[in-house]
């Protein structure tokens, strides 16, 4: 990375994956995908299960052999045409969900173990997995086998022999989906200072969209195996290409509308009778006539000219989400603090921002870099 957080153009990307197919029975999980990043960037791969996160970040490994495509890690190819270079030659930190803990080791013995692979005494060796495990809250477990921790601490044993092996790309298959929120939270911190101390580059899988916009720099959106969307976690939030691309990454509601008097920062729009200035993204310009909009529910607030009626209200505890039905369909307002509306009432609400959806389906594109 360069002084100003940039991608460096002459330095090969921690990763690069181009074309990349694998198929299982003759069906691609994988289909065509080109992705690349940069030495100290962490990109979230987000996408419903089924997506091909696991099989992606599986190829990168050298888990799977791919069909098509290629793999190159630091700039030297590891996967292509009559390559296949085995995971142990890859430079690569992986946590899978499927932990692949040793059954016979110890976990003081397993987080260790990539520290000794590297010529590292094993005293020395053992006090950094000590030092580890202790960051990670489980050192009172060293003596233990895998088959005496639960899943959590499990999923905390294959994050700590990730971390003692400090290598320049990390492979993160939901390493923190099987713990409970405050211990998520202190290890999602663990993982981001380690990374930053270390400057290493990762991929991180998830489907849990407020991870993937805390942690990554940039967002990739898998659908079918295929990339839709890349971008800074605002872009892909705050400009989805796509209905089912916004739903991968918040709460977010379709609206039908009429653009009355079209511009390129704020519109007047009308719903129900009633005209409002908004301002309307999207991908073209806005033009007279019916439209459909994305709304997302910190693009509106309670209060003002437009009128809906409380279908739901659910306490969030630090927020309320209220459904309200509206003349174009329902939306989503999430406020402050406990309720202040109930079910039934009718209420005014305003709409400060939104995103003009496109007309036709999805775009057809596979691949970003």
């Amino acid at each position: 990375m360069t002084a100003g957080g940039e991608p460096d153009p002459g330095r090969a990307p921690a990763v690069a994956v181009d074309g990349l197919t694998v198929r299982y029975d003759g069906a691609p999980v994988v289909d065509g995908v080109s992705l690349t990043v940069a030495h100290g960037q962490v990109v979230a791969l987000l996408g419903p299960s089924g997506s091909g996160k696991t099989t992606l970040l599986s190829a990168i490994a050298g888990f799977l052999a791919v069909d098509a495509g290629e793999i190159r890690i630091g700039g030297e190819l590891v996967a292509g045409a009559g390559v296949h270079r085995p995971p142990e030659r890859r430079a690569c930190g992986v946590v899978f969900q499927s932990y692949a803990l040793w059954p016979h080791l110890r976990v003081a013995e397993i987080v260790a173990y990539p520290l000794r692979r590297a010529g590292i005494g094993r005293d020395q060796a053992a006090a950094r997995a000590m030092e580890l495990l202790g960051r990670l809250g489980i050192a009172h477990l060293a003596a233990r086998r895998p088959t005496e921790l639960s899943g959590g601490e499990q999923q905390r044993v294959a994050l700590g022999r990730a971390l003692a092996r400090d290598p320049r790309l990390y492979l993160f298959d939901e390493p923190t989906a099987h713990l409970d929120a405050p211990l998520r939270a202190r290890l999602q911190a663990e993982l981001a200072e380690h990374r930053r101390r270390s400057g290493a580059a990762a991929l991180y899988a998830t489907h849990d969209t407020a991870e993937a916009l805390a942690l990554a720099d940039r967002v990739a959106l898998l659908r079918a195996g295929r990339i839709v969307q890349v971008g800074t976690p605002q872009a892909v939030y705050e400009r989805p290409v796509d209905r089912r691309a916004a739903e991968l990454t918040g709460p977010a509601a379709v609206v039908d509308l009429a653009v009355v008097a079209p511009a390129t920062d704020r519109s007047i729009l009308a719903l129900g009778g009633v005209r409002v200035d908004v301002a309307l993204g999207g991908e073209r310009p806005p033009a007279a006539g019916p439209v459909q909009v994305l709304v997302r529910p910190d693009w509106v607030s309670l209060g003002g000219p437009l009128r809906g009626q409380v279908e739901l209200v659910a306490f969030r505890g630090p927020h309320t989400d209220v459904h309200l039905a509206t003349a174009g369909g329902t939306i989503g307002i999430r406020i402050p603090g406990p309720p202040t509306v109930a079910p039934g009432a009718w209420v005014g609400w305003s709409l400060e921002r939104a995103w003009l959806l496109p007309a036709a389906g999805p775009p057809s594109a596979g691949s970003a870099r």
